[in-house]
């Protein structure tokens, strides 16, 4: 019996609830929120004694009553509680002997009598949408988007007779986005957070430990009831009041406007950042100037000047089409349909059956809302089709504008042969005959799957270093782009395609992009050459090379992310099985630098991506443009919107966002340790996301004196000039064995007078231009630097006498310890040398590794054990060995010290992208 005992309560000690105190609980209400608030108190141990909800409609219950009665609750279904105000008695005594102790009324249409509300031991609960004393009423949701707040939520309140006037027990806000609608703000945040925060109000209530806060009359607001008679929008205000009343409607009640003589309503709203895009006049009713029908929508002008972009349409008789397709003639042909698409549209019909259950039988001409379909029917139509036909991507606006069975059958077979897609994107190219091929450059900010200028409509140039040129003008992402971009992103990975989809099928989108890449590789090589003053054959091989190898290596990782099990002690009688999961973190930023645009790019995004997170990217302001084809190549690749999101501009602008954003979980930074500092600490104010930080370098290089000389020279200078010396890993400081050092020297010399310096689209040019004006003057300052502390400039310092950002590569030697050249990173063709004492192995190891940088370092030597003692000793992520520059896909990348934390490339950069989570079952 003693083991029984022990058996008992070691059963009953693996959930909390069953400490918990628990009540006997009517909920009165309805609706699907109603349902699932009943459920989670349900599996909370609370027993729900009565459910009291409204008659079925149309044959058809309500899904708290469907719910209840499935699991035998009793359940009640007044039509109504009182009579000219006076309480039914025959209603009150059916409620009084299901013996509550506390009344649940989650959404509840129906008015209440006070003998109801204050009959239990702990009165009644309400849920409320909105943050009380503010937009007190029935339409809160609706009132909280048309006043524009900045913040919205919910409030769980003591009812008493007064209009939701009861003291608060608990609130919860969150932000409003600036295209929420009534829809959006529900689905992410008053709906599922809803639903937990009166599960908890009803323990706290159990516990004895629920607060009754009175209500302040200060602020308070109320606000009528918003329906289809008095939603008709207002056209003669600003357009960001239009928005608001728009989008505050949408979907319910539908905000309407007079076109064409009658009432079409509006949906989709967003206010239109930059020019107005060129279309077709539509007189509206009411408007100041007439709308415009666009390949993107329909623009709506406001009295201030600026304008609001409305997306679908729906006339009286329920049809939706979106508002592009406005002057659109006739109707699309109906498509014929195979023995196999035949027997889908019957496995559809009868889902139709079991939504529709009062009509007798779903023909053709069946309409889904006429027969009496409400808007959680069209979520549960959506997925149930996705659900049976999977691969087929279905959104509940389909539903709105195929309102027919058969409508519905042709767009649903459409959409399966892939007929029924969006129209190829518009792009507004930049063009460019260049190299011997015209470029076709995106320039502007790329958001949720599309081009578009920035929210304020502001550009800046992007320059050529070669001669100075405009290449041509990019959007200057604002704050509020990159609010809109994090919204994209999360919205895809938590709602969208991206978050369902297998590893394997994203592999294949990967895979994909790397082949389209390819095919564009000497495009993309030829901007990345005007646009950073890389010489064109090293952006072919390298900067455009190596990011299609990195797409394609970590394509092949997205399915072979695994956990592992793990033996733990096990409580006996009973068995434990212990696993790990790893998971996407979800919407990351990356920032990148200039020197290698698109390399950087793929470095971070490809293991973001094969990880299952979205993205938000900010390229270098100065280097755009590569970032911004990649993004249309994700596109043709199948990438869904919101997957990948580009945004040009500041660092101080765009990037300080990111760091401080509260829905972004990770960013990744290469560029200056200052600035990688000040992001890890905005990061960490924020919402201590995760940080990985590839910093600034001063990689040392040791040459002994035994080491291949030929090498070592063509090797020493790739260190140091590769990429015009832009470059994270560039060998910052060679130490020169003494008895070597003068030969080393003049050999390297004699070796940069060979180097052509010119175009860097000359497939013979060695060295091009630096990346942009103000880091040329830099190196120049430099390099003065330099020569004022007493070190010996050997070969160039200087700019080469040519339009362009063109820098002479350079030679420092007799540089001493202490000089700033010997501290400080130059990020450019400048070689600084110094000499060591011939076999004085310790003492070079401690001047190379007394530095706070740590990125990389190398080492020259033909005796393998003094090469392998000094790879063990110096203190840097990664160290060359007889070689440099020799970076794989495989193999990771990242420093130490200063120059930051976290791994590039390899099967350790996916770790920088995922969480662990441990699961242990008891069986």
């Amino acid at each position: 019996m003693l083991w029984t005992a022990s058996q008992v309560l070691r059963k009953f000690s693996t959930s909390s609830h069953y400490y918990q105190n628990k009540l006997k609980l009517a909920i009165i209400g309805q609706s699907l929120f109603g349902q699932e608030v009943y459920s989670n108190l349900r599996k909370q141990g609370h027993k729900v004694v009565g459910v009291f909800t409204v008659p079925d409609k149309d044959g058809k219950a309500d899904p708290l009553a469907v719910a209840a009665e499935k699991d035998g609750t009793p359940v009640f279904k007044f039509p109504r509680w009182r009579v000219k105000g006076k309480p039914i008695p025959e209603v009150v005594e059916a409620y009084k002997a299901v013996g509550a102790e506390l009344n649940v009324m989650p959404f509840c249409s129906q008015f209440i009598p006070m003998n109801i509300i204050d009959h239990p031991q702990h009165g009644s609960i309400i849920y409320h949408p909105s943050i009380l004393p503010l937009h007190r009423g029935a339409s809160a949701i609706n009132w909280t988007l048309i006043h524009g707040d900045k913040k919205a939520g919910f409030t769980v309140f003591w009812a008493d007779d007064g209009l939701d006037t009861g003291p608060i027990l608990l609130q919860r806000e969150c932000a409003v986005e600036p295209n929420d609608t009534v829809d959006t703000l529900y689905n992410r945040f008053l709906f599922p957070e809803g639903i937990k925060s009166m599960v908890k109000s009803v323990q706290l209530i159990a516990d004895g430990k629920a607060p009754r806060v009175p209500q302040s009359e200060e602020g308070a607001t109320y606000e009528g009831i918003q329906k289809k008679s008095n939603s008709k929008v207002n056209l003669a205000q600003p357009a960001e009041a239009i928005h608001n009343w728009i989008r505050g409607h949408d979907k319910v009640p539908g905000a309407w406007a007079v076109i064409g003589g009658q009432p079409v309503t509006l949906y989709g709203s967003s206010v239109l950042g930059g020019s107005v895009p060129a279309g077709q006049p539509l007189e509206i009713e009411g408007a100041s100037q007439p709308g415009l029908v666009t390949k993107n929508g329909l623009v709506l002008h406001g009295t201030d000047g600026k304008a609001v972009m409305v997306k679908n349409l729906q006339f009286e008789d329920g049809k939706m089409i979106s508002a592009s397709k406005y002057f659109s003639s006739g109707e699309s042909s109906s498509v014929e349909l195979t023995d196999d698409e035949k027997k889908m549209a019957e496995e559809i019909r009868n889902i139709w059956k079991g939504i529709l259950s009062n009509v007798s039988a779903i023909e053709d001409t069946t309409d889904f809302f006429k027969a009496g379909a409400a808007s959680m029917d069209v979520v549960r139509l959506v997925e149930e089709v996705k659900q049976k036909c999977e691969g087929v991507q279905l959104q509940t606006e389909d539903v709105y504008m195929a309102t027919t069975y058969k409508d519905f059958i042709q767009m649903f077979v459409r959409r399966l042969r892939g007929e029924d897609q969006e129209e190829e994107q518009v792009i507004d190219y930049a063009t460019k005959d260049v190299n011997n091929m015209t470029v076709k450059m995106p320039h502007q900010c790329f958001l949720n799957g599309s081009f578009e200028d920035a929210e304020d409509g502001k550009t800046y140039a992007t320059v050529n270093p070669t001669d100075g040129s405009v290449i041509c003008n990019v959007s200057y992402a604002s704050v509020g782009d990159v609010d809109r971009a994090v919204a994209a992103a999360k919205e895809a990975f938590e709602n969208g395609p991206w978050g369902r989809m297998n590893p394997r099928d994203k592999g294949s989108l990967l895979y994909k992009l790397a082949d389209l890449m390819e095919e564009h590789q000497e495009e993309l090589a030829t901007i990345e050459s005007i646009d950073s003053g890389a010489v064109y054959t090293l952006a072919l091989k390298t900067h455009v090379g190596m990011s299609i190898q990195t797409f394609r290596y970590f394509a092949g990782w997205c399915d072979k992310i695994q956990g592992k099990t793990i033996p733990i002690n096990q409580a006996r009688p009973n068995r434990n099985l212990t696993f790990t999961k790893k998971e996407p973190l979800g919407v990351c930023a990356i920032v990148i630098p200039w020197n290698y645009p698109l390399m950087m790019l793929a470095w971070k995004s490809a293991a973001c991506l094969a990880a299952g997170n979205t993205l938000v990217l900010k390229p270098a302001q100065v280097t755009p443009l590569t970032a911004l084809k990649f993004a249309e190549l994700s596109v043709k690749a199948g990438f869904p919107k919101g997957v990948i999101n580009i945004l040009p501009g500041s660092g101080g602008m765009v990037g300080q966002r990111l760091s401080d954003h509260p829905d972004i979980r990770k960013l990744g930074f290469t560029g200056s340790t200052p600035i990688g500092k000040q992001i890890m600490k905005s990061c960490a104010l924020s919402n201590l996301k995760k940080v990985s930080l590839e910093l600034g370098g001063k990689s040392p290089l040791i040459i002994f004196s035994d080491c291949d000389m030929d090498k070592a020279v063509r090797m020493g200078m790739s260190s140091v000039y590769f990429n015009k010396g832009e470059n994270c890993i560039a060998a910052g400081r060679l130490f020169v064995e003494e008895s070597i050092h003068d030969e080393f020297i003049s050999r390297v010399v004699a070796e940069i007078k060979k180097m052509k310096i010119g175009d860097p689209l000359d497939r013979s040019t060695d060295h091009g231009p630096q990346n942009h004006k103000a880091h040329m003057d830099k190196l120049l300052e430099y390099c003065e630097v330099g020569v004022k502390e007493g070190a010996t400039l050997v070969y160039g310092g200087k700019q080469v006498d040519r339009p362009g950002f063109f820098m002479e590569p350079t030679v420092f030697t007799d540089v001493e310890d202490h000089m700033f050249i010997a501290i400080e990173e130059s990020f450019g063709p400048v070689m600084v040398v110094s000499k060591f004492k011939d076999g004085d192995v310790e003492d070079v190891l401690r001047r190379a590794n007394n530095t706070e940088y740590g990125l990389a370092s190398g080492v020259f030597t033909r005796d393998i054990n003094k090469a392998m003692y000094v790879s063990e000793r110096l203190e840097a992520g990664t160290v060359f060995v007889n070689t440099y520059n020799k970076t794989d896909v495989a193999s990771p990348f990242g420093g130490f010290k200063q120059s930051g934390f976290g791994k590039d490339l390899g099967e350790d950069a996916l770790s920088e992208y995922l969480k662990t989570k441990a699961v242990t079952v008891e069986y």
